[in-house]
């Protein structure tokens, strides 16, 4: 993907680790949404997305893009990296999604399809 320019869209991060000097931390494929939010350069893919797929699914990169078949290789590495390295604040944004469904779901009255099943199987 190229950005303005025909430049390679990358994301920069530059950190003072414990007064040790600036450090810079480069992800191509990467940038930070106006919301926020990381997400794959020229997509609507966000990183968590790829993530779960990792996590929960177990996929390899190769499965992962079969599934996305708009991403290539290059751009999920990238992500796999990202969350790698940012795995705590990418861990908590997956709990607090997980906390949100889970909410959702608990305020949900069961649906006629799910009552008929369990009617099924009381007859079983």
């Amino acid at each position: 993907m190229r950005g303005v320019g025909g430049q390679a869209n990358v994301l920069r991060i530059h950190h003072n680790r414990n007064g040790a000097g600036m450090t810079t931390e480069t992800y191509p494929h990467v940038e930070i949404a106006e919301d926020g939010v990381p997400t794959i350069t020229g997509t609507n893919t966000k990183i968590v997305e790829i993530v779960l797929d990792r996590l929960a699914h177990n996929w390899d990169a190769d499965e992962i893009q079969r599934q996305h078949p708009h991403l290539d290789l290059a751009q999920i590495y990238a992500a796999l990296t990202y969350y790698h390295d940012h795995k705590d604040e990418l861990d908590r944004d997956i709990g607090m999604r997980v906390a949100k469904v889970e909410g959702i779901a608990v305020n949900q009255p069961d649906s006629v399809v799910r009552a008929k099943l369990q009617a099924l199987e009381k007859l079983r």
